[in-house]
């Protein structure tokens, strides 16, 4: 069972075989060692349950040593098929690779065969991890040589464009955006630091600095008092806000604590901003629950005004910002709203075999489209368990999660034992 940011296993003993009820092995997530508890368990900082009866756990306990060995070849068998969708005259990937042929293209619709922001600049915390439980540097030189290109380019008014031509290297259509299709590209950079241990100085550098053109170019305020992050479309401003952005909340109260010239304040401030912006995008439906995107024109506020933005798929990204914002303030009105999206949720998009998105949250009934996305499990229900946790469930000192909500571990520069048994 998951508790914290340990595997505990159970398994119950012959009747008279062992005093106690259960035998317990810790393992780390992404350890592939097993550690029983003990004296070697408790240096680590684990408790001494004593004693063990290693004859019956062992074949429990190697049989899941076994299993991650197995997970952890078939990561790097994968990571190698997928090394030549970066073969590109920059080296920037493909978005779509045929695993048999080795070829790779683009998405014909983003710009001109353009690859996206949000997909080559999201591998960077997967890709480096692989590299470490590989012991091959392939994985991270791919990676870092997109930093390279990135930084080669003028970006307009400091910001990124979504869309960028591995080809010749030159951004495609100037279409900025901290939602769909560029989102997950500032929250790496920023984690990237952070899973280093902070030792990753470009990481910092770069999420700081774009952060900063974000600040200045796409954040407003409405003349209702709420902050909002527009998008960017050659040069004009679309005062759009997408449930995706919602992530950036999060995102920037995870940064506070790093920011340069003493803006960790400023930041913790812009961060529970956007929260609230957010929840207002809820609260302001019929179902409680947020459209896919919401507006800040003709005289309305964090409503969605077209039919074809008032869908709900079970998106996570607003409560994953309301747990990073309990984490680090603890201001109960987040687990408030946190248990008001469970409520709706339960109310509007409980059905037989499931959850159902619904298409039209201003509706006074639901109209299910009858499809639980993966990411309600992997994301959703994942952020809200964490939200309602104790702070030492994965605690952010010792794990960083990606942009899927799957924790990766931080690797602890001043303790290389223990930077060893996390790969």
């Amino acid at each position: 069972r998951a508790t914290g940011p340990r595997l505990i296993c159970s398994y119950q003993p012959s009747p008279g075989y062992c005093p106690r009820q259960n035998i317990n092995a810790s393992l780390s997530v992404s350890r592939l060692c097993v550690s029983f508890y003990g004296k070697a368990g408790a240096a680590r900082g684990y408790t001494a349950l004593l004693p063990l009866c290693v004859d019956e756990v062992r074949l429990t306990c190697v049989s899941v040593f076994l299993l991650l060995q197995v997970f952890r070849r078939k990561a790097v068998e994968l990571g190698e098929k997928l090394l030549p969708a970066f073969k590109t005259p920059t080296g920037v990937p493909w978005a779509l690779l045929n695993l048999k042929s080795g070829i790779g293209r683009n998405w014909p619709w983003a710009s001109g065969g353009s690859s996206i922001l949000a997909e080559y600049g999201t591998l960077h915390l997967e890709f480096m991890h692989l590299g470490a439980l590989s012991g091959r540097p392939v994985f991270a030189e791919k990676v870092m040589n997109i930093r390279k290109v990135l930084n080669r380019l003028d970006k307009p008014q400091g910001l990124y464009p979504n869309y960028l031509n591995p080809n010749s290297g030159q951004w495609g259509q100037h279409h900025v955006s901290v939602g769909g299709l560029g989102d997950s590209f500032y929250e790496y950079l920023l984690k990237a630091w952070l899973m280093s241990d902070k030792t990753d100085e470009e990481g910092k550098k770069l999420y700081y600095d774009a952060l900063q053109a974000i600040e200045k170019n796409l954040i407003r305020k409405s003349s209702g008092g709420l902050t909002y992050i527009a998008e960017w479309k050659g040069g004009l401003l679309e005062h759009k806000m997408g449930h995706l952005t919602c992530f950036a909340g999060g995102m920037i109260a995870l940064g506070a604590d790093g920011a340069p010239d003493d803006k960790t304040g400023h930041q913790m401030e812009l961060a529970a901003e956007i929260a609230r912006t957010c929840h207002e995008s809820y609260t302001r439906t019929s179902m409680k629950l947020g459209p896919e995107a919401f507006r800040f024109d003709g005289g309305v506020e964090a409503i969605a005004t077209r039919q074809n933005e008032k869908y709900f798929i079970l998106r996570p990204e607003v409560i994953e910002t309301y747990m990073y914002m309990w984490r680090f303030t603890h201001d109960p009105k987040y687990r408030q709203w946190g248990w008001e999206a469970v409520q709706a949720l339960e109310k509007y998009c409980r059905v037989d075999g499931g959850y159902s998105g619904v298409r039209d949250v201003y509706a006074n009934t639901p109209n299910h489209d009858d499809v639980q996305q993966s990411f309600y499990l992997a994301e959703t229900l994942k952020y809200l368990y964490l939200l309602f946790s104790d702070d030492d469930h994965l605690p952010f000192e010792h794990w960083m999660f990606n942009t899927e909500a799957h924790p990766l571990p931080v690797i602890k520069k001043q303790n290389p034992e223990i930077a060893n048994q996390l790969k």
